[in-house]
C-alpha cells in the first residue's frame, strides 16, 4: 500500500517578524495542496522562534511568539537556547501555558526532581489515515554551563539518543528528530544512528536547498531569520519509506499581501509601548556612547558591573552600547534599544599573572576588535568596539598592569566584572583556561544597568 507524508517545517526565526506574514501565508496554503494531492501532512519548528532583540518578545516573556505560532497550528516543535536561557525557569515554565502544539524535548530535566518540564514530552506519535505511525522527538544543544544556571539539567544527545531508540524499539514506522543541535552533530546522528529516516535541523543556522543524505538519514535544514520555508516528501510502501526528499521556499519570493507592513510594524509597536509603561529613573544629564572613546555611558555600566559583583574593578566594550540617553526618564523601551544583548555580568577570579595575561590579550587585540563585526553568542550589536577598564591600569611603555592604583602580584587573586560573552569568543582564552567564572545568570547586562540607574537615579 503506497502512502504520501510531507514535512513543513520553519527554524532559528530569531522573532524576525517581518518574515512571519508571508511564512504562515505559505504554510497554511502549502499545507491544503499537499493534503489535496493525498499526502499526510505535519509543520514542525525547530527553535530559537524568539530572540530578545524584539521589543514584542522582550515585553511578552516569548508569549508573544506563541500566540503567533498558534495560528499556524504546528504539530510539535521543540526549544533551543534562546526559548532554553534567556528566559528564567519560571517564565519557562509558563512560556507554553496557550500553546495549541506539543513541545517536544527529550535531553532536558529539571534539575531539583530530575523530571522532565511539564510543558514538554519526549516524543510524539501521528497515525496516518493507512496506519503508518510517525514518531517525533526533538533534542537541544546541552549547554552544561548555562543551563544548570536556569535550574535545568541538560543531557548530551549522543548519551540520551540510543536511550531513546532503546524505549520505542518497534514503536514507529518513520522516525524524525527534531533537532536544535546543530549540523555537526546532526552527522554524528545519521553515521551512529540510521534508525532516523528524518532528522530536521537548526541551531548552526546552515541552509541544505535539496537536503543531504548521510547514511541513509535525510538531513534538511532552512537556514535562519525565516529566510526559507523547508519541505520534506517521503514516500512509502505497506509502511516503509521509500523514497524521502527535502526542498526550501525562499521566503523573499512568497505571496506578500498589502496587510503583511502594517502587521510587522504593529507588532513592533506593541512591543516597545508595553515595554516604555515602564518607567525605571530619571536621569539628571545626557548619557552618551562612543565606540572609540570614554564616555558616561561605559562609565555608569562598568560601576553596575562592579556593584553586581562586588569588585573593584570591570571590563566592558564599547560596541554593547548601541544608543544614547537623554536627560530625564528613562523606561524600559529605551534601555532594550540601548542594550538589547542576551549577556550577563560574569565575576572571575584570576592569579595575578594570568589577570597581566588576560590584559595582554585585550590589548594585542583592541585595534582588531573596534571595528570587527561580532556575531551571535547572545550579542545584538553591530561592531565589539573599544575595551574599557575601571579599576585597572595598562602601563604600555613596560607591559604592567595595575588593580586599584598597585601593582599587580603574580601570586595574589584578584576579581573583576567581566561580561559571560567573553567565555564563548576566542579572544581572551585566558579567562575560560584559567578563571574561576561564576556567571550571574540571574539578571541580563540590561537589568544590571536598569537597576544601577534606578539606585542612582530614583524617579521621585
Amino acid at each position: 500500500m503506497k502512502e504520501k507524508i510531507a514535512i513543513l517545517h520553519t527554524n532559528d526565526l530569531h522573532s524576525h517578524f517581518e518574515n512571519w506574514p508571508k511564512i504562515k501565508r505559505f504554510i497554511i496554503n502549502e499545507r491544503k495542496r499537499l493534503e489535496s494531492d493525498g499526502y499526510t501532512v505535519l509543520t514542525v519548528d525547530l527553535g530559537d522562534a524568539m530572540d530578545r532583540a524584539h521589543p514584542l518578545t522582550e515585553a511578552t516573556n516569548g508569549k508573544a511568539n506563541v500566540k503567533l505560532m498558534n495560528d499556524i497550528h504546528y504539530d510539535a516543535a521543540t526549544i533551543g537556547n534562546n526559548e532554553g536561557l534567556t528566559n528564567t525557569k519560571v517564565q519557562l515554565n509558563h512560556m507554553y501555558d496557550d500553546a495549541n502544539f506539543d513541545v517536544l524535548l527529550d535531553n532536558i530535566v529539571d534539575s531539583e526532581n530530575g523530571k522532565k518540564p511539564k510543558w514538554s514530552i519526549p516524543q510524539k506519535t501521528v497515525t496516518t489515515n493507512q496506519g503508518t505511525r510517525i514518531m517525533l522527538t526533538g533534542m537541544t544543544a546541552p549547554y552544561t554551563s548555562t543551563y544548570t544556571l536556569q535550574g535545568w539539567t541538560p543531557i548530551d544527545d549522543q548519551k540520551q539518543i540510543p536511550l531513546f531508540l532503546k524505549r520505542n524499539h518497534e514503536k514507529y514506522d518513520v522516525l524524525v528528530l527534531l533537532s536544535h543541535l546543530g549540523v555537526k552533530q546532526d552527522r554524528i546522528t545519521a553515521k551512529k544512528y540510521p534508525e532516523f529516516d528524518v532528522i530536521i535541523g537548526s541551531h548552526t543556522h546552515h541552509l541544505f536547498v535539496k537536503g543531504e543524505l548521510d547514511n541513509g538519514v535525510l538531513l534538511a535544514a532552512a537556514g535562519k531569520y525565516g529566510h526559507y520555508v523547508g519541505e520534506i516528501t517521503l514516500e512509502l510502501d505497506d509502511h516503509k519509506v521509500t523514497s524521502k526528499k527535502a526542498k526550501v521556499f525562499k521566503t523573499e519570493d512568497l505571496l506578500k499581501s498589502d496587510a503583511d507592513d502594517a502587521d510587522i510594524n504593529n507588532w513592533e509597536l506593541e512591543g516597545e509601548n508595553l515595554l516604555a509603561s515602564h518607567k525605571v529613573a530619571k536621569i539628571p544629564h545626557d548619557m552618551n556612547s562612543d565606540l572609540l572613546h570614554p564616555s558616561s555611558m561605559v562609565n555608569t555600566a562598568l560601576n553596575a558591573m562592579k556593584e553586581k559583583a562586588g569588585t573593584d574593578a570591570a571590563v566592558i566594550n564599547s560596541g554593547m552600547f548601541l544608543g544614547n540617553l537623554k536627560a530625564g526618564l528613562v523606561d524600559r523601551n529605551m534601555l532594550h534599544k540601548l542594550l538589547p544583548h542576551s549577556i550577563h555580568v560574569m565575576r572571575t577570579k584570576l592569579l595575578g599573572i594570568d589577570l597581566w595575561r588576560m590584559i595582554q590579550e585585550m590589548e594585542k587585540n583592541r585595534n582588531f576588535l573596534v571595528p570587527y563585526e561580532q556575531k551571535g553568542m547572545g550579542f545584538r550589536g553591530k561592531y565589539f568596539g573599544n575595551l574599557n577598564y575601571s579599576g585597572i591600569r595598562y602601563d604600555a611603555k613596560d607591559g604592567s598592569v595595575y588593580y586599584n592604583g598597585k601593582i599587580v602580584i603574580p601570586n595574589k587573586y584578584y576579581t573583576i566584572a567581566l561580561l559571560d560573552h567573553y567565555i564563548f569568543i576566542p579572544f581572551f582564552p585566558t579567562i575560560s583556561i584559567m578563571g574561576e567564572n561564576d556567571m550571574l545568570y540571574d539578571e541580563t547586562l540590561r537589568e544590571v544597568f536598569a537597576d544601577y540607574l534606578a539606585k542612582k537615579y530614583p524617579i521621585k
